[in-house]
């Protein structure tokens, strides 16, 4: 039997199992460790992913977001087609995907591919405080 913590379980707290699925998503995702990233804030509006992808080509990547999912892929034609004879090789060559779950209202802006590094900006949506006042009916 597994003990797990389980951070939702709170008669207080309702309809949060899809909050619950995401967390254990991004878990699994945080345990991969190619290639490496930085998540930078931004600012009060902006937040920023950056990938360290030396050796690959805008061409060999691919940035999509599906729902609230960023996912980034880098996939070289010639990994492993090589003529040169390495002493050591550790630049890695192999593909990935990394995933990304993406709050409500937390919009990709752009992505560029600079020094070896992919940059992906994101923007928080602004914050507007609302309340709702609901009425009680009498039966």
């Amino acid at each position: 039997m597994t003990t797990r913590t389980l951070l939702f379980d709170s008669p207080f707290l309702l309809g949060f199992d899809q909050t619950r699925a995401l967390i254990d998503r991004a878990a699994k995702a945080a345990a991969e460790g190619y290639p490496p990233y930085n998540v930078e804030d931004r600012g009060p509006d902006g937040v920023r992913i950056s990938l360290a992808v030396a050796g690959f080509t805008p061409d060999d990547l691919t940035v999509t977001l599906e729902g609230r999912q960023l996912t980034i892929a880098g996939k070289r034609e010639d990994a492993g087609k090589t003529d040169n004879a390495y002493l050591h090789r550790g630049i890695a060559a192999r593909g990935f995907v990394r995933s990304y779950v993406l709050a409500d209202g937390l919009e990709v802006t752009g992505a560029a591919l600079e020094h070896g590094l992919l940059h992906v900006d994101l923007k928080r949506p602004e914050r507007a405080e609302t309340i709702k006042r609901i009425p009680i009916t009498s039966g």
